[in-house]
């Protein structure tokens, strides 16, 4: 196998171990937590956000899915009490997100379901070697690609 063929089998590969992880995970969380595995993804970094919350567009990009789609789930936890919309007071084409309290809980009831998903279907997989090398490699090609802080 030569080097090109080498990086695309790793493509493959991080094509498959994801796929295969987030399928299980999200079993996991549909079977066991309060909240879909989504919404899990979006409380989570409206959590990161504060108290000021972050705008729709910052949701998109964080939680990797489109902004029509992350739309319709912060609309679907905004009507269930899991996050608050409000507009910005200066520029009218800017919607903010919030988590609520209600919001909080529910991240904290997922947590241990989601954070055990992840040992079980991806961690223990990996020795602490293999988990650095993955993480430093992937955290170089996102930070390649985006301004979005990856911790």
């Amino acid at each position: 196998m030569n080097e090109g063929e080498h990086r695309v089998e790793a493509w493959r590969a991080l094509l498959l171990a994801h796929n295969s992880a987030v399928r299980a995970i999200e079993s996991d969380v549909q079977r066991n937590g309060r909240i879909p595995l989504t919404w899990y993804d979006v409380l989570l970094e409206l959590r990161a956000g504060g108290e000021r919350g972050l705008r729709m567009q910052e949701v998109a990009e964080r939680v990797v899915l489109s902004r029509t789609r992350v739309s319709r789930l912060v609309d679907e936890m905004a009507r269930v009490g899991l996050v608050k919309k409000r507009p910005d007071p200066t520029d009218k084409r800017v919607t903010w997100a919030v988590i609520t309290e209600d919001g909080l809980a529910a991240l904290r009831e997922t947590a241990p379901v989601y954070l055990r998903g992840i040992w079980e279907h991806f961690a223990r997989h990996l020795s602490d070697d293999e988990a650095d090398v993955i993480a430093r490699a992937l955290l170089r090609v996102a930070h390649a690609h985006t301004d979005i802080s990856v911790s």
